[in-house]
């Protein structure tokens, strides 16, 4: 496998770090944390390419807040300038490793999306008789540092790089709490391991891709799963062969657990297709889609909200 090194030169160089706060400021650039950046924008610029180059950059503090869609999660909001600096790393890195990731993952991906593993999805289910569907248990929670690092390690070997993907990560806030046991821990190991990659950054949207890489080319390669898709930590594996689904959803869960990650065992099912699985927000039966009850039930609250009085109060 190749590995890449002198990256670094590219990442903090100053046409690079430009591109990086266009898009960090992306349908934010009238938020006063980017205006107040923007204010002095050269400056600003000038000031982050000497931290990445001396290496002495130091992430700011997060802002949290919870949505509910429909199970709650937390989100955590990393400062505008630290926002730059995710895009000037994955600006560089993400070239070089999206090719090693399967076609059919498609979450964090540019010109993938939603749309397309739908349209995936649907091809799949309607041509299958059987869907094992799965659902990774608090995903971005679980993440392992250690793990991760030695995922990324196989692919890059500048150390200027990798202290800059280690400051990342090992700044991460604190997730919510996960205490999940595997084969080998000792009483405090869930206590001792660090864990877990905030939600809102554009490194962990790329990381979480990376920690799951080996697995989507476990079930393609290893399992002959001709049928397989992945949208961040949801999962679906088709076959007309029920025996053969229910023996992979073993293997599947033998090999999460070395990267210390447990399928939720209640949405977590093998069934016919025919009953409808649910994916992306959308319910996929043999002769039509229909929106989730639960999203509509979304769109009319946020409807509602938009067309209250209040709103221009």
């Amino acid at each position: 496998m190749k590995r890449y090194g002198n990256l670094y030169s590219q990442i903090v160089s100053f046409e690079n770090i430009i591109i990086a706060a266009k898009k960090a400021q992306r349908s934010k650039r009238f938020r006063e944390n980017v205006l107040a950046f923007n204010d002095n924008l050269e400056a600003e610029l000038a000031k982050l390419k000497e931290e990445l180059v001396i290496k002495n950059y130091q992430p700011g503090n997060y802002r949290i807040f919870y949505i509910k869609e429909p199970k709650t999660r937390m989100i955590s909001a990393a400062p505008y300038r630290d926002r730059v600096v995710h895009h000037a790393l994955c600006n560089v890195i993400a070239p070089l490793i999206e090719p090693i990731f399967i076609a059919d993952s498609y979450a964090n991906r540019v010109g993938f999306g939603t749309h397309r593993a739908l349209h995936r999805f649907i091809q799949f289910a309607r041509s299958s008789r059987y869907v094992l569907q799965c659902d990774i248990q608090k995903y971005f929670p679980s993440i392992d540092h250690e793990i991760l690092k030695s995922l990324i390690y196989r692919k890059i070997k500048c150390p200027d790089t990798l202290w800059l993907i280690d400051t990342i990560i090992d700044n991460s806030n604190e997730q919510l709490p996960v205490f999940e046991y595997f084969n080998g821990d000792n009483l405090l190991t869930p206590l001792q391991r660090r864990r877990g990659l905030p939600v809102g950054n554009l490194t962990s949207q790329f990381f979480a891709n990376v920690y799951l890489n080996g697995f989507d080319h476990f079930v393609k390669e290893k399992l002959k799963v001709k049928k397989y898709l992945r949208y961040v930590d949801d999962f679906a594996l088709f076959s007309d062969d029920w025996e053969f689904l229910a023996e992979a959803r073993l293997a599947v869960e033998e090999y999460l657990a070395q990267l210390r990650l447990k399928i939720h065992q209640i949405k977590s099912q093998l069934f016919e297709t025919k009953h409808g699985p649910n994916f992306v927000g959308f319910r996929i039966l043999p002769d039509c889609i229909r929106v989730r009850t639960e999203n509509l039930r979304r769109a009319r609250r946020r409807l509602r909200k938009m067309q209250s009085p209040d709103l221009f109060l």
